[in-house]
């Protein structure tokens, strides 16, 4: 077992006897406004997963650590990162999306 809890790869004989299978998903953090000047300020959680879409609501101001902590309490690790910035305008984000996963639980192991 490593240290996440998942089953380890057991080679015998050139053949693996147990791996991991995973579930995956995604968190889209994605600025919420349409006008304004603070239209980049309000920022909006939908998660995506194999059980269907959640919305995790929407933040007075860019916060995306409550949501990968929440998605980190039910098991959920975050392997990539991709963020997409305003056009013209580097140093504003329009959206960051993580991707995720976690293990499937193997019966009787």
């Amino acid at each position: 077992m490593d240290r996440s809890g998942a089953v380890c790869a057991i080679p015998r004989k050139g053949i693996i006897i147990r791996v991991t299978n995973w579930e995956y998903a995604r968190l889209e953090y994605r600025s919420a406004g349409t006008l304004g000047t603070d239209r980049f300020m309000d920022w909006t959680a939908t998660f995506h997963h194999p059980g269907g879409v959640l919305r995790w609501g929407t933040d007075e101001r860019f916060d995306d650590l409550r949501h990968l902590n929440r998605a980190g309490a039910a098991g959920w690790q975050a392997y990539d990162r991709a963020v997409i910035h305003v056009k013209d305008e580097p140093h504003r984000l329009s959206s960051v999306t993580y991707s995720m996963r976690r293990p499937i639980p193997v019966e009787g192991v």
